[in-house]
């Protein structure tokens, strides 16, 4: 059998999300259809991890076997010759056998934007945030977070997650010519979770609460208690570690 791996790029604005869903446009759904028009098989489209409706992809892992010889680089042209504008295969190889895009990520990157000032052109890929933010402060809040925690505040309450304990390695806030970055890396990620931090951090900043706040929420375990999620729209996958 053999296995491929493909490097994805999407703009998820259009999109009900990565995940295949009943009556809703996906990501996945369409990589699907496009692979079966070429090899005129169904195929198992592993993704990596699933993104929400309306949120981004720089680096999307997905896999699928087949046992079909593909010639990958006329593979890769021809799939994105039939995809939507709106979502690249950067890259498509061959792979061992056992890879699985999900069960073998060791590391998950996501990045979230936010304009300090109003943009058409930032508009559809960051949230423009009205008040004083201040990154040195953010990052001094955001460190509560490093190491493993139970993340069941800030993960959608419809989760069907059993285990909500994630491992964050890096949080980092920055601020470079009118943006400011809100990157986090972990081993994994609830539903929800990435937006959630970033506006329970936001609203602890503008409400001048320190790390005491975000020690709180995270013992409650309760959604009610983290704040408010920033939009869809500024967040990206930004890479996946193996």
């Amino acid at each position: 059998m053999n296995n491929y791996k493909l490097l994805i790029q999407y703009d998820g604005t259009e999109y009900a999300g990565w995940q295949y869903q009943d009556n809703a446009v996906t990501i996945q759904q369409k990589i699907f259809a496009a692979i079966k028009t070429l090899i005129g098989e169904n195929v198992n489209l592993i993704g990596s991890g699933r993104t929400d409706a309306g949120v981004h992809a720089l680096g999307q892992v997905a896999n699928f076997a087949t046992e079909k010889d593909i010639d990958v680089s006329k593979f890769q042209y021809s799939l994105n010759s039939i995809l939507p504008k709106d979502i690249s295969i950067l890259k498509l190889e061959k792979t061992f056998e056992s890879f699985h895009s999900r069960f073998d990520a060791k590391e998950r990157i996501y990045l979230y934007l936010i304009s300090k000032y109003k943009s058409p052109f930032y508009d559809r890929f960051s949230y423009f945030y009205h008040g004083r933010l201040e990154c040195d402060r953010l990052n001094s809040i955001a460190k509560v977070f490093l190491g493993k925690h139970d993340f069941t505040s800030f993960c959608k309450k419809n989760s069907e997650t059993e285990n909500k304990v994630c491992t964050v390695f890096n949080i980092h806030w920055k601020e470079t010519k009118g943006m400011i970055f809100f990157r986090i890396e972990a081993d994994r990620f609830l539903h929800g979770m990435v937006r959630t931090v970033a506006g329970t951090l936001l609203d602890s900043f503008k409400n001048n609460l320190d790390e005491t706040h975000i020690i709180k929420v995270l013992e409650q375990k309760n959604r009610e208690a983290a704040g408010e999620s920033v939009p869809a729209k500024g967040l990206f996958l930004f890479k996946v570690k193996y």
